[in-house]
């Protein structure tokens, strides 16, 4: 059968919005901006399908598109829960949506390179190749950030509310912390 640019469309609609939706949030920690961003790359994605070589990489090509509006619609560095997305579960949220949350507010805390490689390993269950097709890295570089982003996950959910370090002061945005790749 003959797919039409607006059928395939649609089909790329309905196979990937969770995803890209499930991405953006996690990458941002806003239901609001994720949807601005999914939107955005819908839009992008309408206006340079013909970019499109390879019909099995829709889901790193789209990726790419959401990744770099995102870019767009925030500052480096600023990502974080807002105070009215965490208000939404109130006082009866089960301990199951509070450690969703935990995780959503460590992954706002350590540097976009791992947070990028989490969200597409974990919560998208993308394969190695196609992350490193997606963020145009090395497969290798994809499992060393992995590592890393572990590690660095691990310290932001044990100490949240430690104070940041001098060191990390002076590199990160007042209100801003980032977890170092390495210890200093």
């Amino acid at each position: 059968m003959f797919l039409t640019s607006e059928t395939r469309y649609n089909q790329w609609v309905r196979d990937h919005y969770r995803f890209l939706m499930r991405s953006a949030w996690a990458l941002t920690g806003s239901r609001a901006v994720a949807e601005d961003v999914v939107q955005d790359c819908y839009t992008n994605a309408w206006k340079h399908r013909d970019q499109l070589r390879d019909l099995t990489l829709v889901r790193p090509w789209l990726f790419q598109i959401m990744r770099r509006s995102i870019f767009r619609h925030l500052p480096p560095c600023t990502v974080s829960l807002d105070d009215s997305d965490e208000g939404q579960w109130g006082e009866a949220a089960d301990a199951g949506i509070d450690n969703r949350l935990d995780v959503v507010k460590a992954l706002s805390r350590i540097a976009p390179i791992h947070r990028e490689v989490l969200v597409l390993h974990y919560f998208d269950d993308m394969p190695t190749a196609l992350i490193a097709e997606a963020l145009e890295i090395a497969p290798g570089t994809v499992l060393s950030r992995l590592a890393r982003a572990r590690d660095a996950l691990k310290s932001a959910l044990v100490m949240p509310a430690q104070a940041p370090r001098e060191s990390e002061q002076t590199t990160a945005p007042v209100g801003r912390r980032v977890t170092p790749l390495r210890k200093s």
